[in-house]
C-alpha cells in the first residue's frame, strides 16, 4: 500500500500523520498562532519515528479547506514546498470529508452532518453518506447557523455545535452532536490513500486551498501571512531530502 504524509491546519488544531501500510503515526498541537512553526518539526519527528525519508513517501496530502484562511493556506503552502523538494504528487482532501470519516469511525454513523465554525457568525457545513466510503449528500457550503438544513436523520459533529449551540439547538441531531470532532491529518491521510489509488492527484503547482468565503481584497495582516508562507514554502523545499 502507498505511504502518505498528511498535513492539516485548517482549525485550532494542527496535525500531521504518516500512513504506511496498516500503521498510522500522528502528531498534533493546539494554537492557531503556532501552526506554521510547529508543523515541519512534527513532520520531521514522524519521518524519524517511521525510519523513512520524505522521498520514500508516495504523496503528500493536505486539508484543503474549508477552514481558517491562514490555516488552509499554511497546509497547502507547506505541502507544496515539501512536494516540490521531494518531487512528489499532492492530494487535496476536503476538511469536512475528513470530519465525516472521523464521525463514522467514532460513532459508527451512516449519515453525517459536519458543522465547522467559520467565525463571523457563520459555519461551514456539509452532509455525507458514510455507510460505504465517504459520499457527499450536500456539498460544503458557508451559511449562517440558521441555514444548516440536513436531509433526514443524521449524526452530527464539529465545533459549530459548540460555537453556535443556541442557534443550532432546534436541529434534532444537535442534542447528541459530537463537537469535539475536528479535521485531523489521520483521516486526511486515509482519504488521500483512496484518492491516490484512483489517480486523483495534482502537481505541487496545481495545489490550491478551498475557500468558500469570497474575498474582495486581502487585508494587510493577510498579506503579511502570505509573505511568511512563501518563505516557509521555500524553506520546506530546501529542507526536503
Amino acid at each position: 500500500m502507498s505511504t502518505i504524509l498528511a498535513l492539516e491546519t485548517s482549525s485550532e488544531l494542527a496535525s500531521c500523520a504518516l500512513l504506511r501500510g496498516d500503521v498510522v503515526l500522528s502528531r498534533s498541537s493546539s494554537g492557531v498562532r503556532t501552526h506554521s512553526q510547529s508543523i515541519l518539526p512534527m513532520v520531521q519527528q514522524l519521518l524519524a519515528e517511521a525510519g523513512v525519508t520524505l522521498a520514500e513517501c508516495d504523496a503528500i496530502a493536505y486539508g484543503s479547506g474549508p477552514g481558517s484562511f491562514t490555516g488552509v493556506r499554511t497546509a497547502c503552502g507547506i505541502a507544496q514546498g515539501l512536494a516540490f523538494g521531494a518531487r512528489l504528487p499532492v492530494v487535496p482532501v476536503v476538511t469536512l470529508d475528513a470530519m465525516a470519516l472521523a464521525c463514522r469511525q467514532a460513532h459508527g454513523a451512516q449519515q453525517v452532518l459536519t458543522v465547522l465554525d467559520a467565525r463571523m457568525g457563520e459555519v461551514y457545513w456539509a452532509q455525507y453518506d458514510v455507510s460505504d466510503g465517504v459520499k457527499t449528500v450536500v456539498s460544503p457550503v458557508l451559511t449562517a447557523p440558521a441555514g444548516v438544513a440536513p436531509q433526514g436523520d443524521v449524526t452530527a459533529c464539529g465545533n459549530g455545535f459548540a460555537a453556535y449551540a443556541e442557534a443550532l439547538a432546534g436541529l434534532p441531531c444537535a442534542l447528541d452532536a459530537d463537537a469535539a470532532i475536528m479535521p485531523h491529518a489521520v483521516q486526511i491521510a486515509q482519504l488521500a490513500r483512496i484518492a491516490f489509488a484512483a489517480g486523483h492527484v495534482v502537481s505541487p503547482a496545481e495545489a490550491q486551498p478551498l475557500y468558500l468565503r469570497n474575498k474582495i481584497a486581502y487585508t494587510s495582516a493577510e498579506r503579511l501571512v502570505m509573505q511568511e508562507e512563501k518563505a516557509q514554502e521555500k524553506a520546506a523545499a530546501e529542507a526536503a531530502p
